[in-house]
Parts: C-alpha cells; structure tokens; sequence
C-alpha cells in the first residue's frame, strides 16, 4: 500500500482519529501508524469482531502495532485509521 493516501482528522479534534490514537497516548506516532501501513510486506486481515481492516506490522522504532483502519476509496487507494497500538510480535517472526 506504498501508494495509499491516509486520512487524518484535525489535530485539535478531541472526536477525530488523530486524537484518538496519537493525544489520547496508545502508544505509538503518527509516522509509527503511516510507516505499517504504506509497508506491502505487512499483513492485512478483516477483524471477526469489528469488520474492519486490521494491519500488522514493526515501526522503525522497535515496536510491533496493529492499525485498525476503513477503506473510504479503493481507487485511489484512501484509507482513515481508526485506532493503533502495540501488539505482541508474533513468534517466528
């Protein structure tokens, strides 16, 4: 998804999603949440529960997150992360 365009809604936005993931402290960045998600080596499922898109992968920084996202476009690619934090990094990997 290294061409994808990601949403986010206005910093100050106490309903929005960068409120949500970045001020309300899940513990992870912005850069954090675009780098897993632009990055094609990283698996995509379909959440069971929520019905949303859920991809994994590890930041730069070490970390290993999960990105719940919504597809608003598929052409072009525009995605609206909806919450992110740190996971368990799968064994084996």
């Amino acid at each position: 998804m290294a061409d994808v365009q990601i949403v986010w809604d206005l910093e100050n936005d106490p309903d929005g999603n960068y409120w949500h993931i970045i001020v309300e402290g899940h513990g992870v960045t912005q850069d954090e949440v675009e780098e897993v998600l632009r990055n094609p080596r990283n698996p995509a499922d379909v959440s069971r529960t929520t019905g949303r898109f859920m991809t994994f992968g590890p930041t730069s920084t070490g970390q290993y997150i999960v990105v719940a996202w919504d597809l608003v476009s598929d052409d072009p690619k525009i995605i609206y992360p909806v919450t992110a934090y740190p996971v368990p990094e799968p064994r084996g990997n």
